[in-house]
């Protein structure tokens, strides 16, 4: 694909879930970047700790021609922003996950730069087949690795939502990084864990293929999770690099109430 030929359409929907009272998801779309992030910490720490990582990365959108090292010393101020976040009296630190896509240049050419760290997860759908980019920084996927549990096992164990890594920890976040060429037809999918402990693969590639039009695509992807069963935050961004002439400003769905149930959470 030329740089010329390059442009991006995109949608988004956010929900809180059945069960949960807060929204601890958050994302942020514009320019050639796109990222979500699922916060942790209880009470408001991880609505703020998403918040707080997504605004640290709005001058990716500012960008001509995104480089890694832009990404990677955003990623640093995001980490430091996050621990700083003051959570006295509410009984453990915040964090979050951070994972989506930004177009960057390689040789002057234009390549999906994937950026992931923790549980949430970003896809590539490419010829009609959807592949999982990102890997997992979870005690599941760990154990899933070593053999021990099988993938579908891991879709229901107790330690499901236990993290590895996170934007705030204690640890350094170390984020993966994982260039990709730009096809004609890519569309990508950017989602919190709220998606994916819902909807199995099979489901979401049959809607992200039933609905061209990314804002259709993202609106339903959290529809079927409600619909599933809702027990977390869930938020979804679908971009498609094609040649439309605009992109497709993203929106919320409405929140609903309920009661906290599923979170993720830190490994102690």
């Amino acid at each position: 694909m030329s740089e010329e030929a390059l442009t991006l359409a995109w949608g988004a929907a956010s929900d809180r879930g059945l069960r949960r009272q807060l929204n601890e998801d958050g994302y942020f779309a514009g320019g050639g970047a796109f990222f979500v992030a699922d916060g942790m910490g209880g009470h408001a720490a991880g609505e703020v700790a998403s918040a707080t990582a997504l605004d640290a990365l709005r001058p990716l959108s500012d960008i001509e021609r995104v480089e890694p090292h832009h990404v990677e010393a955003l990623l640093e101020t995001a980490q430091e922003r996050v621990r700083a976040i003051d959570t006295s009296g509410l009984g453990r630190g915040a964090g979050t996950t951070l994972t989506g896509a930004v177009v960057a240049y390689l040789d002057d050419a234009p390549y999906w730069l994937f950026v992931n760290v923790g549980d949430s997860r970003t896809y590539l759908l490419s010829s009609g087949v959807l592949d999982q980019v990102s890997v997992d920084h979870s005690e599941v996927q760990e154990m899933v690795d070593a053999g021990t549990l099988t993938a579908e096992e891991a879709r229901d164990h107790p330690r499901r939502h236990v993290i590895t890594r996170a934007l705030g920890g204690r640890d350094e976040a170390r984020a993966d990084f994982r260039y990709i060429p730009i096809g004609a037809h890519d569309r990508i999918l950017v989602c919190s864990d709220g998606l994916t402990g819902e909807l199995d693969d099979a489901r979401i590639t049959e809607i992200m293929l039933g609905h061209p039009d990314p804002q259709v695509a993202a609106g339903r992807l959290v529809e079927a999770a409600i619909a599933a069963g809702g027990r977390d935050n869930i938020t979804v961004i679908v971009v498609d690099a094609t040649g439309v002439a605009h992109e497709t400003a993203g929106t919320s769905t409405s929140p609903r109430g309920g009661f906290a149930d599923e979170d993720t959470l830190p490994r102690d």
